[in-house]
């Protein structure tokens, strides 16, 4: 897959945290991406739009939906890396500018459980809300999916509703939780 013409995004920041580097994405992170992220234990609790089996151009259909929406400032999209290990790829971390979910992520499977997940959601919760000047962040998640419904409730935010949607393992309950940016302010004081 080519992309057609040459993306003028816009000014999308790169991020630092204690450990981390958010880098906005881009084309060059596909073979990267495609090697870490198609395993069941990633994409099992994500949305049924991903395709499974994922396929061997699978990065690179994903870049080329996501680059388009960043030039458009629908989306903000960052590769994961460790300070220590810049031009390491091992996640990836998107805003989407949504009424239903503003926050979506993955990590490869080494790095999980380790807190690197909690420290990129409060770089990109900031982002949202002091740069972006959106007013509430919402996220939905399968009930199923602890890891991530602990980083939502370690950060304040409060699950607001229960619906069913189908995520590649199948259809199961979902629920939607969210935070206000003075919410979020306090819970940072």
């Amino acid at each position: 897959m080519r992309f057609g013409r040459w993306y003028n995004l816009p000014m999308i920041p790169e991020g630092t945290t204690e450990r981390l580097i958010l880098r906005p994405l881009e084309l060059a992170d596909a073979p990267r991406i495609q090697a870490l992220f198609p395993h069941w234990e990633i994409v099992q609790f994500m949305l049924a739009r991903i395709p499974w089996p994922y396929p061997p151009d699978g990065a690179l259909q994903f870049i080329s939906v996501a680059l388009p929406s960043m030039e458009r400032e629908e989306a903000w999209c960052w590769s994961i890396r460790l300070r220590s290990e810049p031009s390491n790829l091992f996640g990836i971390i998107h805003l989407i500018s949504s009424e239903k979910s503003n926050r979506g992520f993955w990590l490869g499977l080494p790095w999980q459980g380790q807190g690197y997940m909690s420290e990129a959601c409060a770089w990109a919760n900031d982002f949202w809300f002091e740069t972006l000047g959106f007013p509430v962040l919402r996220v939905s998640k399968a009930i199923a999916n602890t890891a991530s419904r602990r980083i939502s409730e370690k950060q304040g935010m409060r699950m607001v509703a229960v619906e069913e949607r189908e995520f590649v393992s199948g259809r199961f309950p979902s629920e939607s939780w969210e935070i206000t940016a003075e919410e979020w302010r306090e819970w940072k004081a």
